[in-house]
């Protein structure tokens, strides 16, 4: 039984760590493919949620340069995507910034369609959400985004160089908003 697991192991693809770790050491193209099939649509979803889909195109692509450029200053001491998705909130800002957008404009970026393959009640969901979604302040958006992509507190807190205390208020005035625009909307 030992020696099953044990070949079960070797066969089993590694973390997305130990990959990146072995990408900067190496610089080996198809690490960072590895990571890119492991972590692209998750990068590109969290982006999306927070931006419009030709700029979260940007941001992603933007992103996986600074994993390139950056990947010596990588270290090993929490979650790889936590890394990627600090490093996408910081190009997300920085466009943000430079298109002089306030915090309170980003407010009104556009909403996303459901796929089409949905039913139509789904679908009528799935829009209500996002325009329920879409109508949360950047910040309360971004740390319920996070949430969703299963990040801690204390990782979201670090991605987005917040205070703890600070996300849990995000995240609770974010839930009440959404369970406040998600009634409004059935009514």
């Amino acid at each position: 039984m030992s020696i099953a697991l044990a070949f079960k192991s070797i066969l089993s693809a590694p973390s997305n760590e130990k990959l990146m770790v072995r990408y900067a050491k190496t610089g080996e193209n198809t690490l960072l493919t590895q990571l890119y099939d492991a972590c692209g649509d998750d990068l590109y979803h969290f982006v999306l949620t927070l931006s419009e889909p030709h700029l979260a195109k940007d941001i992603c692509q933007k992103t996986w340069l600074k994993v390139i450029e950056k990947k010596h200053l990588y270290s090993n001491s929490g979650q790889f995507k936590a890394w990627l998705f600090t490093l996408a909130h910081n190009q997300l800002i920085d466009e943000l910034r430079s298109q002089k957008l306030t915090t309170d404009q980003t407010d009104t970026l556009p909403s996303h369609q459901a796929g089409a393959a949905q039913t139509q009640n789904q679908q009528q969901l799935a829009n209500r959400f996002d325009q329920a979604l879409c109508g949360l302040p950047f910040e309360q958006r971004e740390a319920f985004c996070l949430q969703q992509e299963g990040f801690s507190l204390e990782q979201i807190s670090h991605i987005t160089h917040s205070k703890t205390e600070t996300i849990k208020s995000r995240l609770r005035y974010a839930k009440i908003q959404l369970r406040k625009q998600l009634e409004s909307l059935e009514a």
